[in-house]
């Protein structure tokens, strides 16, 4: 990658990122956004799996990124069932 990281190279970023820093199976990102310094990029990983894997426990980062797509900070906010809107945990 030659310059500032765009879009898809977040996104890219982003995944490696979750999976090599918070050592989980990355699942999806929920929302990714450009700030005025860089990138905050929602990402949601499994936590831990069950049977049957609506039990899966998923949980949701938020993770910042500065301008050349180098991570600047991590937080779990929320921990969730798969396939279930209510929050088991929040931050």
């Amino acid at each position: 990658m030659t310059g500032k990281p765009g879009l898809k190279d977040m996104l890219r970023i982003a995944r490696t990122s979750a999976e090599d820093l918070l050592g989980k199976r990355f699942e999806s990102i929920s929302s990714i956004s450009k700030t005025e310094g860089g990138w905050i990029v929602n990402v949601e990983v499994l936590e831990r799996r069950a049977i049957p894997d609506t039990q899966d426990i998923i949980g949701r980062y938020e993770m910042t990124f500065d301008e050349n797509g180098e991570i600047t900070s991590y937080r779990r906010m929320e921990l969730r069932h798969r396939g279930s809107l209510e929050r088991i945990e929040e931050e």
